[in-house]
C-alpha cells in the first residue's frame, strides 16, 4: 500500500509562502511589483525550490494565481541564489528570465516555453559562464524576433509585428555547457553554426530536427555520451556518423544524470519513413557501440532478418543474458542494456530481450516503461501506451498498481491541454481507482487523483474527458474523500449541468455526484452549495425537460433538491423564489405515472413545509387539493403518501387560525390524513434517510393537530421497529424519550397515538444498552 506519511516541513512552509508571497517572503512595491523584504537571504536550496515549486502550483494547481512579477523576488542575487531551476509552458516571459538574468544558474530547463522570443536568446548570455545544462525544449518561438520593417505599411497595417527568423544567434561563449536539449525547434534553424563554438557537449538532444548532414556531430566524437535524435529521418549517412561517436561505447565515466544513451526513436504515425532498421546496422551499433547502456529504437520498421524464429528461442524462462537474446545482434552485447526502447515494434514480443528495462507494448512492465521514458517529451508516444494500460486495466488486473496511478497522474499534470493525454488518462484513472483497487491506495494518493481530475475538468471541456472525470469520481466515497475539494467540485458539476449542455449522459453522471454531495453533509455545506446556484440550475433544467419524456436527470435532480433542502431554510426559500410549485405541479400533471418522480418531490416539499416561515406560501386551494389527493397514493409503497401527510401535518401544526383556504376544509383534510395513517403497514421498509428527528420531534408537545401528533408518533414507531440500530440511539440521543412520555400524559392526544407513543418507548427500552452510543 502507498505510504500516507505526512508532507515535509519544507514542502509545507514552501507552499505557504507561495500562495501568501505579499506577507512572507515579499511586499508590494507600487501595488503591483513584488520585492524581497530587505531583511531576507535565502540559499539556492530554498530559491530553486520556490521557484520549480512555484511553476507546479501554477501548472497543476487550477485554484492558485501566479504573480506577473514573481520572478522579480530573485532578481538580486546577493539576497538570492538560483542555480537549478526548471520552467515550462507558457508560465514563463521574456521579461521573467530578464528579472533572474543575475542569477549564476548552473542548469535552466525550459520546457514548451512558446511565448520566449528572441530577446530570451540575449538573456541567456547573462548565464554563459555558469550554465552546464541547458533546455530549450519546445520554445518555438525562442528564434523569432518581432520586427515592424519599413516599405510594407500595408501588410503593418494587417499584421503590425512581423516575426522574423534569428540566425546569427551562436552558442560562443558557453565553455561550461556539456547538455544541450533543443527538441522540436523550429526549421530554418543553422543548427550546424548554432552548435559550433560548443566544444565538449556530453548530451545533445535534437528531437524532431531535420538535417540531411550530420557530419557536424564529429566534433564531439571524443565527449559525447547521450545523443537523442527522435523523429529525425535518418539515413545510411547518419549512421555511419552516429558509429563515430567513440564516447558513446566509452568506459569513461558520465556525469550522473547522463547514461550512455543513443535515441534514434521515432512516432510511427507522424509521416510516412522509408529508412528500415536491418540487422546490419544493428549489428554496427553493437560493434561499434559496444559498452552502450542504453538505446531506444522504438518506432522503427524492423526487418525479419533481426530476430530468430520462435521455434529456435530457446525454452525455458525469459533470459536478458545476451547469449540468449531473441534479437540476434544483440547477441555479441558484452552485458545486457540498462534500457531498450522497442514501444511499437515488434521485437518487444519477442520472449528473450537482453535488457534490464524495455519499452513496448507486450505488457504492463513495458507499458509502464514506456509512459515513464516518454511522458515529459512525447505526448504522442504517452497517450498511445497510456491507452495500452486502460486497456490492461479493463481487461485484466494491473499489478503494478502505485506505479501506473502516480505515472499517469504525472502524465495528466504535465500535458492538461493535450486532449489525447485527457482523454486515455482520465479512463485510465476510471479502472485504475475502482473498489477493486481501492485497499491498495493511501489517502494522499486518491487525493492526488481527486486533484488532477478536478484539473482535467478545469481545463479541458472536452465531452469525453467530462464523462471519464465524472465517473472516476464515483470511484471515491462521497462525499467523504472529497470534502478537501468540496466547494471547487461541486462548482464543477454545476458547469455540466448548466442547461446550455446537451450531453444527457454526462449531466446524469453530474447529478448523481451532486446529490451524493448534498446527502451526508452539514447544513452549511448544503447552504453554500445552493449559494453557488445549484437551486437555480436545478429548476432551469426541469422547464427544459418538461419538454421531452422524464429522464434521469429530472429524476436525480428532484432527489437533491430534497436532500440540499434537508433543515436548510435558505435552500426551501430558493425553491420557491424560482417558482419551484409551479414546476412541482407541472412534473405531477406531465408524468403522472412516475412513482420515484413523485416520490422526490414531495420529499423536498416535507422540507419546505418545515419552515414556517414558508408555510404561508403552501395555503392555497390548490396546492392542499393536490397534497390531500396523493395521501390515497401507493405509489412507490407509502413514500408519497407519507411525505404528502407530512406536509399536510407540518401545515395542520399552524392551527386553525392559519387556514387560509375555503376549500378543501380543514376537518375534511384531517380525516383523509388519519385515513392515510391507517393505512399504512408499520413495518414498510422505507426508501428515505432521517439525520436528524428535530422536525418530527417538534409535532409531538402540541395539541392543536393531533392528526400530526399521531403522523409523527407513527413515523418514529415504523423507524425504530424496522432499522432499530440506526434510529434507536438517534431518537434518545436527541431527547426523544420525555417527549413521547409526555404524549402518553396529554388528555388531547388520542388513545391510538398514546398507543403508539408506548411501543416506541418499548421499543428502545430493549434495545441492547451496550449496542447504544447515546452521546451527542
Amino acid at each position: 500500500m502507498a505510504s500516507d506519511t505526512p508532507e515535509s516541513l519544507m514542502t509545507l512552509c514552501t507552499d505557504f509562502c507561495l500562495r501568501n508571497l505579499d506577507g512572507t517572503l515579499g511586499y508590494l512595491l507600487d501595488k503591483e511589483t513584488l520585492r524581497l523584504h530587505p531583511d531576507i537571504f535565502l540559499p539556492s536550496e530554498i530559491c530553486d525550490r520556490l521557484v520549480n515549486e512555484y511553476v507546479e502550483l501554477v501548472n497543476t494547481a487550477c485554484t492558485f494565481e501566479p504573480h506577473e512579477s514573481f520572478f522579480s523576488l530573485f532578481s538580486d542575487p546577493r539576497s538570492t541564489r538560483l542555480t537549478r531551476i526548471h520552467l515550462r509552458e507558457d508560465l514563463v516571459q521574456d521579461q521573467d528570465l530578464e528579472a533572474i538574468r543575475k542569477q549564476d544558474l548552473v542548469e535552466l530547463y525550459l520546457t514548451n516555453c512558446e511565448k520566449l522570443s528572441a530577446k530570451s536568446l540575449q538573456t541567456l548570455r547573462s548565464f554563459s559562464h555558469t550554465l552546464v545544462s541547458l533546455s530549450l525544449f519546445g520554445c518555438a518561438n525562442i528564434f523569432y524576433e518581432e520586427e515592424n520593417p519599413g516599405g510594407c505599411e500595408d501588410e503593418c497595417l494587417v499584421n503590425p509585428t512581423c516575426q522574423v527568423l534569428v540566425k546569427d544567434f551562436t552558442f560562443e561563449g558557453f565553455s561550461r555547457l556539456r547538455f544541450l536539449n533543443l527538441g522540436r525547434m523550429i526549421d530554418g534553424v543553422p543548427v550546424e553554426s548554432l552548435l559550433r563554438p560548443l566544444n565538449s557537449l556530453a548530451a545533445l538532444d535534437l528531437s524532431g530536427i531535420q538535417t540531411s548532414d550530420a557530419a557536424f556531430l564529429t566534433q564531439w566524437k571524443d565527449s559525447l555520451v547521450s545523443l537523442v535524435l527522435y523523429n529525425m529521418d535518418l539515413s545510411d549517412d547518419h549512421i555511419r556518423v552516429i558509429v563515430q561517436l567513440h564516447k558513446l561505447r566509452s568506459c569513461g565515466s558520465a556525469p550522473p544524470p547522463i547514461s550512455r544513451h543513443l535515441d534514434i526513436s521515432r512516432d510511427r504515425l507522424s509521416s510516412y519513413y522509408k529508412f528500415k532498421l536491418t540487422r546490419k546496422v544493428l549489428s554496427l551499433f553493437v560493434q561499434k557501440l559496444g559498452n552502450l547502456m542504453s538505446l531506444d529504437i522504438s518506432g522503427h520498421m524492423i526487418l525479419e532478418n533481426c530476430s530468430i524464429s520462435k521455434m529456435d528461442e530457446e525454452a525455458g524462462q525469459t533470459s536478458i543474458e545476451p547469449s540468449k537474446s531473441s534479437i540476434m545482434p544483440f547477441r555479441a552485447l558484452k552485458r545486457p542494456l540498462q534500457f531498450l526502447g522497442l514501444f511499437e515494434t515488434s521485437l518487444c514480443r519477442l520472449t528473450h530481450i537482453p535488457a534490464y528495462k524495455v519499452s513496448g507494448d507486450k505488457n504492463e512492465e513495458q507499458v509502464l516503461n514506456a509512459i515513464e521514458a516518454y511522458t515529459e517529451h512525447r505526448p504522442e508516444i504517452t497517450s498511445r501506451a497510456i491507452n495500452l494500460l486502460f486497456d490492461i486495466a479493463r481487461i485484466e488486473r494491473c499489478n503494478q498498481l502505485l506505479r501506473a496511478l502516480k505515472l499517469v497522474i504525472t502524465a495528466l499534470k504535465c500535458h492538461k491541454y493535450d486532449k489525447n493525454i485527457q482523454v486515455t488518462g482520465s479512463a485510465a484513472l476510471f479502472y485504475l481507482t475502482n473498489s477493486e483497487y481501492r485497499s491498495e491506495q493511501s489517502v494522499k494518493l486518491r487525493r492526488q487523483v481527486i486533484q488532477v481530475v478536478l484539473n482535467g475538468m478545469e481545463s479541458y471541456q472536452e465531452v469525453t474527458v467530462q464523462r471519464n472525470c465524472c465517473l472516476t469520481l464515483c470511484n471515491f466515497s462521497i462525499p467523504e474523500e472529497l470534502e478537501f475539494q468540496y466547494r471547487r467540485v461541486n462548482e464543477l458539476l454545476l458547469s455540466i449541468l448548466n442547461p446550455t449542455r446537451q450531453d444527457e449522459s454526462i449531466q446524469r453522471i453530474a447529478v448523481h455526484l451532486c446529490n451524493a454531495l448534498v446527502c451526508q453533509v452539514d447544513n452549511d455545506h448544503k447552504e453554500a452549495v445552493g449559494k453557488m446556484g445549484f437551486v437555480v440550475v436545478c429548476v432551469t433544467c426541469f422547464c427544459l425537460s418538461l419538454r421531452s419524456p422524464c429522464d434521469q436527470v429530472m429524476e436525480f435532480s428532484w432527489s437533491a433538491l430534497w436532500n440540499i433542502t434537508d433543515e436548510t431554510p435558505d435552500n426551501c426559500e430558493m425553491f420557491l423564489n424560482f417558482n419551484g410549485m409551479k414546476l412541482f405541479l407541472d412534473c405531477l400533471k406531465e408524468f403522472p405515472e412516475k412513482q420515484e418522480l413523485h416520490r422526490n418531490m414531495l420529499g423536498l416539499l416535507g422540507n419546505v413545509a418545515e419552515v414556517k416561515e414558508l408555510r404561508p406560501q403552501l395555503m392555497t386551494s390548490q396546492f392542499i387539493s393536490v397534497f390531500s389527493n396523493l395521501l390515497e397514493s401507493k405509489a412507490d409503497g407509502i413514500e408519497v403518501s407519507y411525505n404528502a401527510c407530512g406536509v399536510l401535518s407540518h401545515i395542520m401544526f399552524d392551527g386553525p387560525e392559519a387556514w387560509g383556504v375555503c376549500e378543501p376544509q380543514r376537518e375534511e383534510v384531517e380525516e383523509r390524513m388519519w385515513a392515510a395513517i391507517q393505512s399504512w403497514d408499520i413495518n414498510s421498509r422505507r426508501n428515505i434517510n432521517y439525520r436528524s428527528f428535530e422536525p418530527i420531534l417538534r409535532l409531538l408537545p402540541q395539541g392543536i393537530s393531533p392528526v400530526s401528533q399521531h403522523w409523527a408518533t407513527w413515523a418514529l414507531y415504523n423507524l425504530v421497529s424496522v432499522y432499530p440500530d440506526k434510529y434507536c440511539p438517534l431518537l434518545v440521543r436527541e431527547g426523544g424519550m420525555p417527549l413521547l412520555r409526555d404524549v402518553i400524559k396529554m388528555a388531547t392526544a388520542r388513545q391510538e397515538t398514546k398507543e403508539m407513543a408506548r411501543k416506541v418507548i418499548e421499543h428502545c427500552s430493549n434495545f441492547k444498552e451496550e449496542n447504544m452510543d447515546t452521546s451527542r
